[in-house]
């Protein structure tokens, strides 16, 4: 699961790394619960319907399959599935009350949203729904899910305890305890995407909080649009040190050195344009030091942390297999792949 403050990239970073597991052979459920398409805008394709898609396929076998879920499909399908209405579903739709269950009440909604999920991670190849197999490999190797943002998450994470707890048994209970069982388990990691910012770091801190009492694993924290790289920005150290030190109107010698050094490469050095050079590196500087400070925040939580730069052409299918090749290159992917058994032994992940 992807969760993070609304703005940082978690739809992108969940359709990345759904790439990534994908280029190293696994085929993955890429799913969104939001209602807002974000997985076809990074794809570039059309809009998903509420049923699995193929988006990405790789002739090694690796694919990425697209699903939009929806809950009033998941509520006609969780119908039919369990209470076998076939067209009298159709009539509940008719007269309003599919609409009505999946709007009375946000708990409902939810559980019907990570319940079609759910019944997605436990299907196998040559069944429908997994009750009907126990013995075929299981129709994906990881599910990819481009969770709620970091303020709604814990409760979206525990809708199936408390709908278990309103019915004593049947199947509504039954569906709750497995939905929780399985966000709980091994299977199940919750990365949180960041931007070295202050809103965005302190919901990552209270999320980590929150869903660690929750009793949910943690995977990594991902800084989205980086620009630390280990001094890369000043690897000189007296021009870090001056880029953070006092007023411009102090700073002459760095001005005498633009004015001298800006005509070697045919640019004029205007009075103006001298000091707003200064001017923006020493902001850069500011910039650079806050993020270090909220990075050290970060590294306190004791999680894995991954990064992805800021990719100046924006997001679309090549930047989005270049940070599927970044996340691979940080071990992200990897650690996922090692915890499925694969399709081909029928296990449990």
């Amino acid at each position: 699961m992807v969760t993070g403050k609304g703005g940082t990239g978690k739809t992108t970073v969940a359709a990345a790394l759904a790439l990534a597991l994908a280029g190293r052979g696994a085929r993955v459920l890429l799913a969104e619960v939001e209602d807002r398409q974000g997985i076809s805008q990074a794809f570039d394709v059309p809009p998903l319907p509420p049923t699995e898609v193929p988006i990405v396929s790789y002739d090694h076998g690796g694919q990425v399959v697209g699903l939009a879920v929806d809950a009033k499909a998941a509520l006609l399908e969780y119908l039919q599935l369990f209470y076998r209405l076939g067209r009298a579903g159709g009539v509940l739709e008719r007269f309003g009350a599919i609409d009505f269950a999946t709007t009375i009440a946000p708990g409902v909604r939810d559980v019907l949203l990570i319940g079609r999920v759910y019944e997605a991670s436990r299907r196998r190849v040559d069944a429908k729904h997994h009750r009907h197999s126990d013995t075929s490999p299981l129709a994906y190797d990881a599910i990819v899910l481009d969770a709620p943002p970091t303020g709604r998450i814990g409760r979206f994470l525990t809708v199936g305890s408390e709908v278990a707890g309103l019915a004593r048994m049947g199947p509504i209970r039954a569906q709750g305890d497995s939905v929780n069982e399985l966000l709980t388990s091994p299977a199940t990691r919750i990365h949180v995407v960041t931007l070295l910012e202050e809103m965005p770091v302190q919901e990552t801190i209270d999320a980590v909080a929150e869903l660690r009492g929750l009793g949910m694993a943690m995977g990594a924290i991902v800084v989205n649009q980086a620009r630390l790289a280990d001094g890369e920005d000043f690897p000189n150290a007296s021009a870090r040190a001056w880029a953070g030190a006092g007023a411009v109107a102090d700073l002459t010698d760095w001005v005498d050195t633009l004015t001298a050094d800006l005509p070697t490469v045919g640019i004029e050095p205007k009075p103006a344009l001298v000091t707003g050079l200064v001017e923006q590196v020493r902001d850069h500087a500011a910039r650079e030091d806050l993020e270090r400070t909220h990075l050290d925040a970060l590294q306190q939580l004791e999680l894995p942390i991954v990064s992805v730069p800021a990719l100046l052409d924006g997001i679309d299918p090549d930047a989005l297999r270049e940070i599927a090749g970044l996340l691979t290159d940080q071990g992200m992917a990897g650690r996922m792949t090692a915890r499925a058994t694969g399709r081909g032994t029928g296990g449990s992940r």
